[in-house]
């Protein structure tokens, strides 16, 4: 049986009522089906109470991006502008599932919103407009990429610490530590890294671009481009998706989610 991957919810307004629905880009629909090997379980956005309960049943986690940020006083910050996104009912799902995710060892991998709810879960800090601090890049398009090509166009280098876990996820492959090309789609980032986490990457103006958690039971990484819109292209992408698969899989194995996951197959 293939490991049970919990996406969590964005709340977001849809039709002409704008209902409020519970919403997953398909993209992660995708790669769990894909290169994660497993079944993607979509998590609403309900709180804590319903994540305490979701969490037993799911063998790995997965964090996606949004359009959204995380709310300011989960982290102390000083409110957003006039008009920026949020989603208080994904946040109130999202950072206790992290962090019971950690507590239980359930393998988790956290993407752009997804790296930056990471952060603040486990005590960090966040910039809201990477753009309008000195020295800094311009984090949320490509800027020499034409429309059609914004998710999977290259926008700049990444730096790879060599000890660190995408290191040793990606060894074997051709790429070069200093050089990792990736896309970059986000105006927040993290501003003061979490104790718990270790950085493993760095933008040229030196943000932070992925940390793993340190002393983790298993797979806890994050990053803050978007490797589920060029996996099918880009090996180190896939790769990535690859080795938190492996993780969820060997979390299944000890966790009875493989037991649970045989007796709803055979109801």
């Amino acid at each position: 049986m293939r490991p049970l991957i919990g996406i969590p919810c964005c709340m977001k307004a849809f039709g002409a009522f704008a209902m409020p629905n519970h919403a997953v880009s398909d993209h992660y629909i995708q790669v769990v089906l894909g290169p994660v090997g497993g079944v993607p379980i979509l998590v609403p956005a309900a709180g804590e109470g319903a994540a305490a309960e979701i969490l037993p049943r799911l063998d790995g986690l997965l964090l996606t991006g949004s359009r959204s940020n995380v709310q300011p006083d989960l982290y102390a910050g000083p409110p957003h502008l006039d008009g920026t996104p949020e989603d208080p009912a994904r946040d109130a799902t999202t950072l206790p599932l992290i962090r019971g995710a950690l507590e239980n060892g359930v393998p988790l991998l956290a993407i752009c919103r997804g790296f930056q709810e990471l952060n603040v879960a486990l005590g960090g800090t966040l910039d809201q407009r990477i753009q309008d601090l000195p020295g800094r890049m311009d984090h949320s398009t490509p800027s020499d990429q034409a429309l059609p090509r914004v998710r999977t166009g290259k926008a700049h280098a990444v730096r790879v610490a060599l000890e660190g876990e995408l290191a040793r996820h990606w060894a074997g492959l051709d790429w070069l530590p200093e050089a990792v090309p990736v896309n970059s789609l986000h105006n927040q980032g993290v501003a003061t890294l979490a104790p718990r986490l270790v950085a493993e990457a760095w933008a040229p103006d030196g943000t932070i671009e992925a940390a793993r958690v340190g002393k983790a039971r298993d797979f806890a990484l994050g990053v803050q481009w978007h490797p589920e819109y060029d996996w099918p292209k880009d090996m180190l992408s896939r790769r990535l998706f690859q080795a938190f698969g492996e993780a969820a899989r060997r979390h299944q194995g000890v966790s009875g989610g493989a037991v649970l996951a045989a007796s709803l197959a055979a109801e």
